[in-house]
């Protein structure tokens, strides 16, 4: 069994999920969203951030982390910024000695889907069809399952 923290980075809300991996059987474990507060400065919000993963894999004691790959934006500064918290959460694992995995969201939502390009909708209704007992409170939630999800089915494809 792997269990698996799958992270939906942001500044203002960062999703994570837990899932166990074993053979083609995925559990539900646990799910939520950090939310560091908008108005603490950007070096608190990363700390939040990082404190708020570091915690998570106290708990959970994942055995591999998987987290989207921010795609570029049309505004550098938010991109530059997203890279940041995804750096916070990176960090926090890496820490523990957590292999980390990087995954572009059209691999995520083809790996889930089978469909690059599929919406959130469909991301968040196959995620509850894969995960027996997941009840994604979030979009930032469910794109968190999806992504450990999606580090499950590459695990299996690599194997």
């Amino acid at each position: 069994m792997t269990r698996i923290l799958g992270i939906d980075p942001g500044l203002l809300h960062t999703g994570w999920a837990i899932i166990d991996s074993r053979g083609n059987t995925r559990t539900y474990v646990a799910s939520g969203v950090i939310l560091p507060p908008a108005k603490l400065p950007m070096a608190s919000r990363l700390a939040e951030i990082f404190r708020g993963v570091n915690q998570l894999c106290e708990q959970f004691s994942p055995q591999a982390c998987s987290i989207e790959i921010i795609f570029i934006n049309q505004n550098a500064k938010t991109s530059l910024l997203l890279g940041q918290a995804r750096a916070a959460a990176i960090v926090a694992a890496a820490n523990r000695d957590i292999p980390v995995f990087e995954y572009e969201p059209n691999k995520i939502k083809k790996a889930i889907t089978a469909a690059g390009h599929a919406d959130k909708d469909a991301v968040t209704k196959m995620v509850r069809m894969l995960l027996p007992g997941a009840c994604p409170k979030s979009p930032d939630e469910a794109d968190a399952m999806a992504i450990a999800l999606a580090h499950s089915n590459m695990m299996h494809i690599c194997a």
